[in-house]
């Protein structure tokens, strides 16, 4: 007999629909089971799993001939998430279970040899997929419900192992569809991981790390080792708008094809943050590997990539971020898998002025040579930094204001600085379909961003003096854009414009462009 399940493959981040075919024949001779399909080494080893997660839960295992088939056929099927429905298509085939209605729900789940369910990744991506297409029923493993607790629309049946699942299906023991969450009510938990009021002293750093969040510029910090980089760095999710259900959703994916989400897990409603060491590879960092995985950037999408001691990575490393953070997406192409990520994340850097860290500090000598600095600058290429927006120094703050009483702002109150800004950008460029200054094409910085004559003549002649080139100039009228935000200003004024020259000193000081 014939009985066939509908599952989903990942292809990045994306579902695609995969019926799982079983026929069941009898047979005299010795047990056969063929998989059918372009199914990995996981897939295959399913045989396995499924045999001894039907023995162990009461079914009877397959005895005949039994074919799988894995349709379609062209689409390589990759993953532990296909074990439940395999099973389940078994049992129905071998009418073990009558089990109607099977091509209208969505089975997904490893099993263990007991028949317990194993949670597997990108559930939901595959269960978006699944509601694209129609399907409002899930099955699967109860530490992978959380995960799609936000998403309207779909019955989700959280379930511990094989037999529930049967149960379930064939209306023996019907499971009760756990109940969805608003993402408002999801968002409410939502707490920053440190409060910008903990950062003593270091208003210009401060500053720069609010033009940045309301603009979404890349920044970068340079400054004597503890001067607070890394902290102030780290306090920059918590000053951005919470994010919205799209963004929580694409964010999510993308931990839940890497694998790096928890147990139990739901939506992510933090942005993320990541920090890879600067040993991290090119692959590791922009996404690869045999199957195409996300990388750092892809993993930061929506929050924040912080590299730390920006010099010390490998040059070819660094190249490799140049593309995607121009495109906002990481290309990944390998010999068997192609992929695309989303990668639109805030780049902030943090590096020493040398290699001893105190060139240019008023509290201690440097003790580097003009060559040794030289080379540990020229680590850093001029078309990476043409790409960072905001450049600030950060000084070791002195004694006096570490024990000041006076209490810093806090991330919330500089947070709703940045939404009220954000609001304005959003109204602004909702027809040119981006979210920010910073993601501005050429087109809508031409149209939304005019310049008076005095605010023209200041950029043409800070152009002239410092040698910028044409992306630095038109990222200092972004950022100008993000600083008129802020001040509530309609037109973009010559202040406005000084500001944001500020930030882009650092060049001329420190790599003489």
């Amino acid at each position: 007999m014939l009985a066939r399940t509908l599952c989903f493959a990942l292809q990045g981040v994306d579902g695609r629909p995969v019926w799982v075919e079983t026929d069941v024949r009898p047979s005299s001779g010795e047990p056969h089971f063929l998989m059918v399909g372009l199914p990995d080494a996981a897939v295959r080893e399913s045989r396995d799993r499924v045999c001894g997660a039907l023995r162990n839960s009461g079914y009877a295992p397959p005895s005949g001939n039994t074919t799988v088939n894995l349709s379609p056929a062209d689409l390589k099927k990759e993953g532990s998430a296909f074990d439940l429905p395999i099973a389940v298509s078994f049992i129905a085939a071998s009418r073990q279970a009558a089990l109607p209605d099977l091509d209208r729900v969505l089975l997904l789940g490893e099993l263990s040899l007991d028949g317990t369910l194993v949670p597997v990744r990108g559930v939901l991506s595959m269960v978006i997929a699944a509601h694209q297409a129609g399907i409002e029923s899930v099955v699967l493993p109860a530490e992978n419900a959380a995960e799609a607790q936000s998403l309207s629309g779909m019955r989700i049946y959280p379930t511990r192992n094989l037999c529930q699942a049967v149960n379930h299906l064939s209306g023996k023991e019907p499971l009760t569809a756990q109940a969805q969450l608003s993402y408002a009510d999801t968002l409410r938990a939502s707490r920053p991981a440190l409060d910008l009021a903990l950062v003593k002293g270091q208003q210009g750093a401060r500053r720069a790390l609010e033009v940045a969040a309301a603009g979404g510029h890349n920044l970068l910090m340079i400054g004597v080792p503890g001067s607070g980089k890394t902290m102030l760095a780290r306090c920059l999710p918590g000053i951005l708008p919470p994010m919205t259900f799209e963004e929580a959703c694409e964010t999510t994916r993308i931990h839940s094809v890497a694998g790096l989400l928890k147990p139990g897990q739901g939506l992510m409603t933090e942005r993320p943050f990541r920090t890879p060491h600067h040993a991290v590879s090119a692959p590791a960092l922009v996404g690869g590997g045999t199957d195409a995985r996300p990388g750092e950037i892809s993993l930061a999408h929506n929050g924040v990539l912080f590299l730390d001691e920006l010099p010390e990575y490998a040059p070819q490393v660094l190249e490799a971020l140049r593309q995607p953070l121009e495109d906002g997406v990481a290309t990944i192409s390998r010999v068997r898998a192609r992929a695309r990520y989303l990668s639109r994340c805030m780049l902030v850097a943090g590096m020493n002025p040398c290699p001893c860290g105190y060139y240019g500090s008023r509290t201690r000598q440097c003790r580097c040579g003009e060559a040794a600095i030289r080379r540990y600058l020229g680590r850093v290429s001029g078309p990476l930094l043409d790409r960072i927006d905001l450049q600030v120094e950060v000084d070791a703050v002195p004694v006096s204001e570490i024990n000041a009483f006076a209490p810093a702002e806090d991330s919330e109150t500089v947070r709703r600085r940045v939404q009220a800004a954000r609001l304005l950008q959003q109204r602004r460029l909702a027809p040119a379909k981006v979210y920010c200054n910073a993601q501005m094409d050429g087109a809508a910085l031409r149209e939304l961003c005019p310049l008076s004559d005095a605010a023209q003549q200041l950029l043409a002649r800070a152009v002239d003096k410092m040698g910028m080139s044409m992306r630095g100039y038109t990222r200092v009228i972004k950022a100008a854009r993000t600083i008129a935000d802020l001040a509530g200003e309609e037109a973009i004024l010559s202040a406005h414009i000084a500001e944001a020259i500020q930030y882009r000193a650092l060049d001329s000081k420190y790599w003489g462009s």
